[in-house]
């Protein structure tokens, strides 16, 4: 197995890299506060100037660097592997440092529940414990699949080493069609996290407000968990908005429902975008998007919230816009993670 060190110009921090890992999986392994957000080439967060050595490029197309980048030799650490030492010049935060560093592990698969007619619930079980905070993502390697996909747990951290997470299927996806349609119980597939940033936060006193649409629902679950685990609901308000775009894509309540909080602590706001698109359902409740519906329930007091978003990036755009520029909500209360 070909290992390679990884050094940082202008800096003694050094890593090494081995294995199938990416220079960024490699840094954040090391406990290295290698800047990132998405983990998958879309953000262009990790981007770093390379000085010296050689990298294979997984994908020299992705979004996550423009033209100009590309002319500047800069290189995106979750797209790339060194196959041979490094020098590179980026600048490590305090704030990437992993607070549980992500391991690889082997996974088996013990059962599945429907939430929707969409989206299940996949619980995997390795042998060593399922240590990750609230809020955060790993990746599972699917045989079959090409590449890794980004998956959100929706319990917490256990020694029974339990990993639940809650997946939307996407039509011709390849990923969702072997997870929905080919594994059968005892398949075996790798666990590579913790990843993630919007984990969280116990250190202050304000309200806590999570909001999600479509599988954005399993972190937000695990916030909503985490947070009752943790005491923080005995004198803390969580209000919980989820967005969908017909009544049956509506769902949350009933897992709410089993923390002790619920319907004192905890509030469920669901909101329904087109309701006259399932006939077969009746919609009495609120309608719209569900940044909208946020902004009618907190109105003046965003600035008291935690916020936690999880969804599709239009939704968490919007949410972003309106929260930080429309009502000037500091970025450190604001927390997502981006996937593409």
């Amino acid at each position: 197995m070909a290992i390679h060190r990884i050094s940082l110009d202008g800096n003694t921090c050094e890593f090494q890299q081995e294995g199938h890992d990416t220079v960024l999986r490699a840094a954040l392994r090391a406990g290295v506060g290698f800047p990132y957000e998405c983990n998958s080439g879309g953000c262009g967060s990790c981007k770093f100037d390379l000085l010296e050595g050689e990298v294979d490029n997984l994908w020299p197309d992705a979004p996550g660097l423009t033209e100009r980048d590309r002319r500047k030799n800069y290189v995106l650490a979750c797209q790339c592997r060194a196959t041979s030492d490094l020098r590179i010049k980026m600048r490590p935060a305090q704030e990437y440092v992993p607070p549980v560093a992500p391991q690889r592990r082997s996974a088996t698969f013990i059962g599945a529940v429907d939430l929707t007619h969409d989206i299940r619930e996949f619980r995997f079980a390795t042998e060593v414990n399922a240590d990750f905070l609230p809020g955060q993502y790993a990746t599972l390697a699917i045989p079959g699949v090409a590449a890794p996909r980004a998956y959100s747990m929706s319990n917490l951290a256990n020694t029974q080493g339990e990993w639940h997470f809650q997946i939307r299927r996407v039509p011709s996806g390849k990923a969702t069609e072997r997870l929905f349609h080919e594994l059968t119980i005892g398949d075996k597939i790798e666990i590579d996290g913790p990843y993630g940033l919007a984990w969280l936060r116990e250190e202050n006193s304000r309200d806590i407000a999570c909001i999600a649409g479509g599988s954005g629902l399993a972190p937000m679950i695990s916030i909503a968990r985490g947070a009752s685990a943790a005491g923080l609901l005995k004198t803390r308000n969580l209000h919980f908005f989820y967005g969908g775009r017909t009544p049956r894509d509506i769902c949350g309540e009933s897992l709410l429902r089993q923390l002790t909080e619920f319907g004192k602590n905890i509030h469920f706001h669901p909101v329904v975008s087109l309701p006259e698109q399932d006939p077969g359902e009746i919609w009495s409740g609120e309608t719209g998007y569900v940044h909208d519906l946020v902004r009618r329930e907190l109105h003046d007091r965003m600035s008291d919230f935690e916020f936690y978003l999880a969804g599709p990036p239009p939704m968490t755009k919007a949410l972003q816009e309106m929260l930080m520029v429309g009502y000037r909500v500091p970025f450190d209360q604001v927390h997502f993670d981006r996937f593409f």
